[in-house]
């Protein structure tokens, strides 16, 4: 057996390049399969969450022909935060992260995204913004995540014609704005949420997910407790990429309109518009109140039940045609 060395995609800016992954110990369990149904399918999902990371792990970045050396926390994650200057293409790139095992190198790509010359970013929520996951409703959340496989789970109707508009917005070219996915759920789940996205053509994005669980009672409560996680990467992001001009995209299930409004007042120049998905059947007059005190700080505000009021809106406000 060896150790299982997983990648996700990284982010660059000018001067920095950060990209980070897991180490997991050796292991006689088969990859989680996407494609499993009902009890097969539960029994995966729980297995993800009894995971068993390797701490403290050589790991080496293979950069362009520079290798560099660091070592996993406590937590089997790893995280390279380089300084960059060699670096002059744009869109996504590759990079390779290698171990080593008896001698023997265990090596793994990934990509990492420099984005292109413009002046549009995208952050997103996932579940219950386009991913359909009942959070309100703690146990049919639940049992969506176990008995609902990827190619059974569902995204909200017109969620993915908007992300595609906004990720073309006020270009002419194949060239893509860029996107990144920040959620309350675990590390556990990015390669579902990665496939999710993929088979539904949602934009390709960086994906900043919350520290890895590896209990039983953990998975019972994933995707649930404090919600700082979130501020602190979507405020890590604004701070990496200070020239851009966001659009903040969530839903009123959870903290989000608290969170864009922090945003909105520590960055009062870099927020665009802030959407919020409506998970109920009413419109909640505290997140109506937050919206409206956004608004104040020159914000566009769109608070929706369905995706086409949100295309709508967006086409208003001349960020889509």
């Amino acid at each position: 057996m060896k150790p299982i060395l997983k990648l996700y995609r990284g982010y660059a800016n000018e001067q920095e390049l950060i990209v980070m992954g897991h180490i997991f110990k050796p292991t006689t369990k088969e990859e989680y399969n996407f494609q499993k149904k009902n009890f097969k399918h539960a029994r995966s999902i729980i297995g993800m969450f009894r995971t068993k990371t390797e701490s403290n792990a050589d790991i080496f970045l293979n950069l362009r022909g520079t290798i560099i050396h660091t070592k996993s926390l406590d937590d089997g994650y790893f995280k390279f935060c380089i300084p960059i200057k060699e670096i002059s293409d744009y869109g996504w790139l590759d990079y390779s992260v290698y171990i080593m095992h008896h001698e023997k190198k265990i090596e793994s790509k990934g990509t990492f995204v420099r984005p292109f010359e413009g002046n549009l970013g995208f952050i997103s929520d996932i579940d219950d913004t386009f991913l359909v996951s009942h959070t309100r409703n703690p146990l049919k959340k639940l049992f969506i995540l176990l008995f609902r496989n990827v190619n059974t789970r569902k995204v909200f109707e017109g969620a993915v014609l908007h992300y595609k508009a906004l990720s073309t917005a006020g270009r002419d070219n194949e060239e893509q704005n860029v996107f990144f996915y920040v959620s309350s759920s675990e590390w556990n789940l990015y390669q579902f949420i990665v496939q999710f996205t993929q088979l539904h053509q949602l934009p390709r994005a960086v994906l900043l997910l919350k520290d890895i669980k590896t209990s039983l009672f953990d998975f019972f409560v994933t995707g649930r407790r404090e919600h700082n996680h979130k501020f602190e990467k979507i405020k890590h992001i604004l701070e990496f990429y200070p020239n851009l001009k966001y659009t903040l995209l969530g839903d009123d299930s959870q903290e989000d309109p608290y969170l864009y409004e922090n945003i909105c007042k520590i960055f009062p120049v870099n927020v665009l518009a802030v959407y919020i998905r409506q998970t109920g059947k009413t419109k909640k007059e505290k997140t109506q109140s937050t919206l409206e005190n956004i608004s104040t700080l020159g914000v566009a505000i769109c608070y929706f039940e369905d995706s086409l009021e949100a295309i709508e809106h967006s086409k208003k406000i001349g960020l889509i045609k």
